[in-house]
C-alpha cells in the first residue's frame, strides 16, 4: 500500500518528511527515487531536522556518503547515514563503501538514485518516489512499505 502526497514548496517537502520521520525505526532503509532536483534532498532534510541532526542535511553528491547524528524519542544516538549514488559508476564502488555495513547496522539509511542497487536493496524497506508536478515548485510524493 503506498500513499501519495503532493507539496507545493521546498519547504512543504521538509514538512512531509517530517511527518514521515515518525514511523522510521533504527535499521530501516529509504530507498529514494526521483529525476535531479526532485526534492530527493530536501526530504532527508526534513527527516533530519524531525531526530534533531545538529548539521543540515545537504547533498552527497560528490562524497557519496553523508553521516549524521540525530537522537530518537528517547534520546538516545541515532545515526543516520544519506547515500547519494549518482556518480556511482559500478556495484563494485558500492562494494568498496562497505555499504552493507550500513544496511545492516542500527542506524537508518536513505539512499538517492537507489535504482544503482538492484538486488542489493534489502526486501523490507521504504520505497519514496518523487516527480515534477505540473507548477514549477510542486512535487508529488509516493511513500510506500516494501515487504513491511
Amino acid at each position: 500500500m503506498s500513499e501519495m502526497r503532493i507539496t507545493a514548496s521546498a519547504d512543504e517537502t521538509i514538512a512531509c518528511a517530517r511527518t514521515f520521520a515518525g514511523r522510521l525505526q533504527r535499521g530501516d532503509v529509504v530507498a529514494l527515487y526521483g529525476d535531479l532536483g526532485s526534492g530527493k534532498t530536501q526530504f532527508v532534510k526534513g527527516v533530519c531536522l524531525a531526530f534533531k541532526t545538529p548539521t543540515p542535511a545537504t547533498s552527497p553528491s560528490y562524497v557519496i556518503l553523508n553521516r549524521y547524528n540525530g537522537m530518537d524519542e528517547r534520546k538516545s544516538e541515532l545515526l543516520l547515514y544519506h547515500f547519494d549514488l549518482y556518480r556511482v559508476k559500478s556495484l563494485a564502488e558500492i562494494y568498496d563503501l562497505g555499504f552493507e555495513e550500513f544496511l545492516q547496522g542500527d542506524g537508518i539509511c536513505f539512499i538517492e538514485w537507489a535504482e544503482m542497487l538492484g538486488q542489493l536493496l534489502p526486501k523490507h524497506r521504504y520505497d519514496v518516489r518523487f516527480s515534477l508536478g505540473k507548477c514549477e515548485n510542486e512535487r508529488q510524493i509516493e511513500i510506500a512499505g516494501v515487504g513491511k
